[in-house]
């Protein structure tokens, strides 16, 4: 990654317009005890679509584009999101990967966005071969409650930087922003998915892809299910690589969520049957279409298929 690219400086001046004008976003910004900047983007405050497309792109580093527009493919969702990243690595893997499992005491949130470059304290990050240095950092919590304070001096000790240049943005999977900003991993999740079945990330360039915005659940156990089920089924990424055809061709199959044993039913009623997310496949975290371009000799390769059937079930319930 550049020294002269900071994901936390620009994921900062994305979120500039929440912290100005928190009303016109319907979100609530507040100072922390430690000194810390907590932006709550669906808790207490309502959020909004446009917070949810600015929470997507401090996900992204700041290095993203984010869009929502219709999809009227399928009942029950008339909306989707549109992605495109030209840094692959560091927009999806660097910064809006959730691979940052913030756990202490009883308190527990995936972390996202640009502040995980700065702690680096993912296996990930030995291959992708960057720790950013910053005075600002960002990062994204897929939560119901607000960090306490515990946490939050964990956060500051992790990252390195000042109480009064940490911000958090906030926003539980119930609710639009929730809704947004998982559909807005839908390139990320191919990526992710690509990398697990060989592809070196440094032959992956960019990519874009769209898909569906789950409505808002009752909870957020059915929203997991809802916004899952909106990547798994109703998802398509396009991704640029430079490799040889002869791989692309023997994995193209592997990458859509249709090579997963455990396709073709709800992610809520996968979850109810293992009782643990973790013993889902991991092969289903992925889009359902995939499109795999190949810069190096002009092809293009696909696979998987829309599931609307699955979809409409998964809004129905």
């Amino acid at each position: 990654m550049s020294k002269m690219l900071s994901l936390n400086e620009k994921a900062k001046a994305v979120i500039e317009p929440l912290i100005e004008k928190p009303e016109s976003f319907q979100v609530a910004v507040s100072k922390l005890e430690s000194g810390a900047t907590l932006i709550d983007c669906g808790i207490e405050a309502k959020g909004s679509v446009d917070a949810g497309v600015l929470f997507s792109k401090a996900c992204l580093g700041g290095i993203g584009e984010v869009l929502v527009n219709s999809f009227p493919a399928c009942e029950g969702s008339t909306s989707a999101v549109s992605v495109a990243v030209e840094m692959a690595v560091e927009a999806l893997m660097a910064s809006q990967y959730a691979g940052w499992a913030i756990k202490k005491g009883k308190y527990f949130a995936m972390g996202s966005g640009p502040a995980r470059a700065l702690y680096a304290g993912e296996k990930l990050f030995e291959e992708i071969g960057h720790k950013e240095k910053s005075d600002v950092a960002v990062l994204c919590l897929e939560a119901r409650e607000y960090p306490t304070g515990e946490v939050v001096e964990y956060i500051l000790g992790k990252t390195g930087v000042s109480a009064e240049n940490l911000y958090i943005l906030i926003a539980p999977t119930a609710s639009i922003v929730g809704s947004i900003q998982i559909s807005a991993r839908i390139v990320e999740t191919a990526v992710h998915k690509m990398h697990e079945i060989g592809f070196d990330l440094d032959s992956i360039s960019g990519g874009a892809g769209a898909a569906p915005i789950a409505p808002v659940a009752k909870d957020d156990l059915s929203a997991i299910g809802r916004t899952n089920d909106c990547v798994l089924y109703g998802g398509k990424a396009n991704i640029s690589v430079d490799c040889d055809d002869k791989f692309i061709r023997e994995r193209i199959e592997s990458i859509p969520s249709s090579s997963s044993k455990d396709y073709g039913r709800t992610f809520i009623e996968l979850f109810k049957e293992y009782g643990d997310f973790y013993k889902i496949d991991p092969l289903l975290f992925s889009p359902a279409m995939i499109t795999v371009h190949n810069l190096r000799s002009r092809s293009a390769f696909s696979a998987g298929s829309l599931n609307m059937d699955i979809l409409r079930k998964s809004f129905a319930s």
